[in-house]
């Protein structure tokens, strides 16, 4: 089964993840199929927060992959200030 999840990366006290489509039974920060955007939990200023190919995202959901839930409530939130914009 294809998902769509965090993968995390950045140094110790300061994460970093990346948004990645996988195969489930591969390591969180492991092997991945595809990277499909980023989130910055700690982003400062000017700094972009949260990145996301809304295109791939789609293309990925179409063809059966599921996103955890994570990820699912960031797409919401996104969804949400763009509209908002």
């Amino acid at each position: 089964m294809v998902v769509i999840r965090l993968s995390r990366g950045g140094s110790k006290s300061r994460p970093f993840y990346n948004i990645v489509v996988a195969d489930k039974r591969n390591r969180r920060d492991g092997r991945f199929i595809e990277r499909i955007g980023f989130y910055n939990p700690l982003a400062r200023g000017g700094e972009e927060p949260l990145r996301i190919a809304v295109d791939r995202l789609t293309y990925w959901t179409g063809v059966g992959a599921t996103p955890s839930d994570t990820v699912a409530r960031l797409v919401k939130q996104n969804a949400e200030k763009a509209v908002a914009a």
